[in-house]
C-alpha cells in the first residue's frame, strides 16, 4: 500500500466491540467482541458492523481480533479456537469489504498481548511468540497491520520485530494517561524517536478520551509524522486495566465494561464534530473511534472531510 496514505485526511472505523453488543451479541466470560467470532450464527453481526461504519464514511475497517489473543483463549477455556477466531476475523473483514465495493483498507488489530491499560510485564519471549502466534494468522487479510491500544515501549519493540516478518507497514497505537504518558511512563516522543522507522505509517493516541487526544495533539504534531486518535468515549478519563474489573467465568455471560466504565453522554454529535474539527486544525490526519464511538460519530467525521 502506499506509504503516504495517511498523509491526507482519512477516517478509521469506531468502536466495534460496543457495536456488536447492541446488535444482540451475548459475551461469554472475558472473550467481548472475540465471542462472535466463535459461532457462526453471529458471523453476520460482524459483517454487518463492519459495513455500518463503512457506510458511515470509514476508509479503513480494523479486523475484530482485538480480544483474540492468546491469553483470553486460554483464561476462557477455549484455545483450540484460537487458530479459527483469528482467521474468521480476517476473512469477515474482507467479506465485509466485497459487499461494500468501496475501496476500504483492512487494518489488522494487532493488540496488547495481555491486559488492556496496562504494561506487559510477562518474559519479552512470550509477549514476542504471542505477537506472532496472532499476526501470523491476519496477516493474510489485511493491508497494514494496527498496533492496537500498546502501553510500553517493550511492547511496541517486539511487535515492530515481529510485524517485519510480514513485509506489511504498520500503524502504531498508543494508549496514554492523563498527563500524556504510556502507562509505562515513556513519553510520545521517546517512542517515535527510539522506534519509528520506513515502515511506519503514523501513530495515533488510542482508546483515550477526548480531553488527552487534545492535551496530546501538540507534542504529535511536533514529530513530523502522520498523527490522529482512534478516540473513546468512556464515561472516565482513565480506564482501568481491563481484567480488574471483568471478572466473568468462561461458562457466564460477559460483562459490558460500560456497566464499569461508563458512557460519556456530554458528547452530542455536534461537540464531537467540533472536537474533531479542532484536532485537524492541529495537524491530524487519521480520525477514528475506540470504545463507545458509534456509526453517528464517524458520520460526524465524514461531513467535516466533505
Amino acid at each position: 500500500m502506499d506509504k503516504d496514505y495517511f498523509k491526507k485526511l482519512r477516517i478509521l472505523d469506531g468502536g466495534m466491540g460496543q457495536d456488536l453488543l447492541e446488535r444482540g451479541l451475548v459475551t461469554k466470560g472475558t472473550l467481548w467482541s472475540s465471542s462472535a467470532l466463535l459461532e457462526e450464527k453471529n458471523h453476520k453481526l460482524i459483517i454487518d458492523s463492519h459495513l455500518s461504519f463503512i457506510n458511515a464514511g470509514a476508509e479503513v475497517i480494523c479486523t475484530n481480533s482485538f480480544t483474540s489473543r492468546r491469553v483470553r483463549f486460554k483464561q476462557n477455556k477455549v484455545n483450540e479456537h484460537f487458530e479459527y477466531a483469528n482467521k474468521k476475523a480476517g476473512e469477515l473483514a474482507l467479506e465485509a469489504k466485497k459487499i461494500s465495493k468501496k475501496n476500504v483498507l483492512v487494518a489488522g488489530s494487532l493488540p496488547a498481548q495481555n491486559d488492556t491499560y496496562c504494561v506487559d510485564k510477562r518474559d519479552q519471549n512470550i509477549i514476542k511468540k504471542n505477537f506472532y502466534d496472532q499476526a501470523n494468522l491476519i496477516a493474510p487479510y489485511i493491508d497494514f497491520f494496527y498496533l492496537d491500544v500498546l502501553s510500553s515501549g517493550k511492547e511496541i519493540e517486539i511487535a515492530l520485530n515481529v510485524i517485519e516478518k510480514f513485509n506489511k507497514p504498520v500503524l502504531v497505537g498508543l494508549h496514554l494517561k492523563k498527563n500524556c504518558k504510556l502507562p509505562s511512563g515513556e513519553t510520545i516522543t521517546e517512542i517515535v524517536k527510539k522506534f519509528n522507522n520506513n515502515n511506519w505509517l503514523g501513530v495515533i493516541s488510542a482508546c483515550v478520551s477526548p480531553e488527552i487526544v487534545d492535551e496530546s495533539a501538540n507534542e504529535l504534531k511536533s514529530l513530523n509524522i502522520p498523527f490522529g486518535f482512534k478516540v473513546n468515549l468512556w464515561g472516565v478519563e482513565e480506564p482501568l486495566p481491563v481484567d480488574e474489573f471483568n471478572t466473568a467465568k468462561p461458562d457466564e455471560i460477559g460483562t459490558n465494561p460500560n456497566i464499569r466504565l461508563g458512557t460519556r453522554k456530554d458528547i452530542t454529535d455536534e461537540i464531537f464534530k467540533n472536537f474533531v474539527a479542532k484536532i485537524i486544525k492541529k495537524g491530524a490526519t487519521i480520525l477514528g473511534g475506540c470504545c463507545e464511538v458509534k456509526t453517528n460519530h464517524i458520520k460526524q467525521i465524514k461531513k467535516l472531510i466533505n
